[in-house]
């Protein structure tokens, strides 16, 4: 089938914001898919020809919610899903009132929870077109799809997008959009290529206060902007109680591929401080909080600032371990002046590390995570400071089109609207990219500088071996 947007060219601006002009300047188009015709996915009443057909791919602790929220929109048909683990439990729910790690997800129960969502609305109130895989390869050959959403651990993230991109499919990844900084380059030059709907699962891009920070910044409220500090408490997934990795190597669980879950990792027996979740403590799975939370924190800076490329980088840790993210990081970002901005530092601080009170802030107030230092004021988050500040300047002239919702934005594009806030070409491939370069800095123990348009590292050749990866044969790009 052809896909309306295949060809769509989304902006060269890094950062773009969809304005009002983009959303009444492209007309939604249909997209075909092969849905029984009773199914009629909720009110609307959308024909089963023009819905998107969507393949789940990871269906963990926020793979399962992705899916939830996805069968939502009428204009979605989920028709597959894919994950290496059967069914278990130990995912994170996410509903906090459980505690952390409380959710049975896998693809198992992810098919039930689609075929009993589709089965409410059907005429015979059951249904039964949904089918599971543990290997997304085999789905992507068997399934002729529109969509597909990724919820899997970081570091299989990009060999999955670029797998889809090449054939051209819509892809919703969950942030990072990779594992290393040459696959978010690479995944952003395949988006442009193909053409299709991508978005990143950096959620707080689409609200309300993100938008009010741009306009704030661009109506010149604390003047030129000349460095940002942002920060993030500990991490809320459990610490390994050793160093290195585990030696007692447990009977992989029935159910679990282990193999598929390594898929481009190095080879190492099943361990369960490797998996469910827990994987992001680890270097060769995860990209610890700077990857984890650094796509969302750092998405509005991004855009507010027009940052691209920084040309230098240079962080620090508590213990340093060659398999295990650290305690605690903080890395600096220099960017360049871009038009009339001036050159912006911006320093990342984690695992309860922060950066000192701004002396404007008043006591007894909680200090936010964001915080922008102008020429002429100090803006925390989306509100100047002091407060009383902030009631005098009032708001910003309102000069950004609102977001309908992060997966809206997506699922609009599938059928031919404007690019995603998060998209890979504009947005989120060079902000994956800059949080990658702080991992790239820590691992090489120097300051690295960074020609960004050539994606080379100027002052160490050797360091550049960090900006990818050795693949296990069967699963590069």
């Amino acid at each position: 089938m052809s896909h309306p947007n295949r060809h769509l060219q989304p902006s060269e601006r890094p950062g773009r914001w969809v304005t009002r002009r983009d959303f009444l300047g492209v007309a939604a188009a249909a997209v075909c898919s092969r849905v029984p015709r009773h199914v009629l996915g909720g009110s609307g009443h959308i024909a089963p020809s023009d819905k998107i057909t969507l393949a789940a791919i990871g269906t963990g602790g926020q793979g399962l919610q992705n899916v939830q929220a996805l069968m939502q929109f009428p204009e979605i048909q989920v028709v597959a899903v894919c994950d290496v683990e059967r069914e278990r439990g130990g995912y994170i729910s996410w509903n906090w009132a459980q505690g952390r790690a409380q959710q049975v997800a896998g693809r198992e129960p992810a098919q039930r929870a689609v075929e009993e969502h589709y089965g409410r609305v059907s005429d015979s109130g059951t249904w039964q077109g949904c089918r599971a895989y543990s290997d997304y390869r085999q789905l992507l050959q068997d399934e002729d799809v529109d969509a597909v959403m990724i919820a899997t651990p970081d570091h299989t993230h990009a060999v999955i997008a670029m797998a889809a991109l090449k054939q051209t499919k819509h892809v919703f990844c969950e942030k990072p959009l990779t594992w290393s900084v040459s696959e978010a380059r690479r995944l952003a030059e395949a988006a442009r290529e193909a053409g299709v709907a991508t978005q990143m699962g950096n959620q707080g891009q689409a609200t309300e206060e993100a938008r009010l920070t741009c306009e704030m910044i661009a109506d010149g409220a604390i003047g030129g902007v000349h460095e940002v500090r942002v920060w993030c408490p500990a991490r809320f997934w459990d610490w390994p109680t050793w160093e290195g990795r585990p030696i007692d190597t447990p009977p992989t669980p029935e159910g679990l591929d282990w193999d598929l879950w390594l898929g481009p990792a190095a080879e190492r027996p099943y361990h369960p401080a490797y998996h469910p979740w827990v994987w992001r403590n680890w270097w060769d799975f995860g990209t610890g909080l700077l990857g984890d939370l650094g796509c969302h924190k750092l998405s509005t800076v991004f855009k507010a600032l027009k940052l691209k490329h920084p040309t230098r980088i240079e962080a620090s840790s508590t213990k340093l371990d060659a398999e295990i993210y650290p305690l605690g990081v903080i890395a600096r970002f220099d960017f360049p002046a871009r038009g009339d901005m001036p050159p912006v530092t911006l320093t990342w601080y984690d695992g309860g590390l922060q950066p000192q009170v701004p002396r404007d802030l008043e006591p007894g107030r909680r200090m936010s995570d964001v915080i922008y230092y102008g020429d002429s004021g100090t803006l925390m988050g989306h509100r100047l400071i002091p407060e009383t500040k902030m009631q005098d300047y009032g708001r910003p002239p309102r000069i950004l089109e609102r977001s309908p919702g992060h997966l809206k934005e997506w699922v609009d594009a599938c059928r031919g609207g404007p690019p995603p806030g998060s998209n890979f070409v504009d947005h989120a491939g060079v902000l994956t990219e800059t949080c990658m370069l702080g991992n790239v800095a820590l691992r090489a123990r120097q300051p690295i500088e960074w020609d960004g348009p050539n994606l080379r590292i100027t002052n160490d050749p050797s360091a550049n071996d960090l900006l990818t990866r050795p693949y296990r044969t069967g699963w590069s790009l």
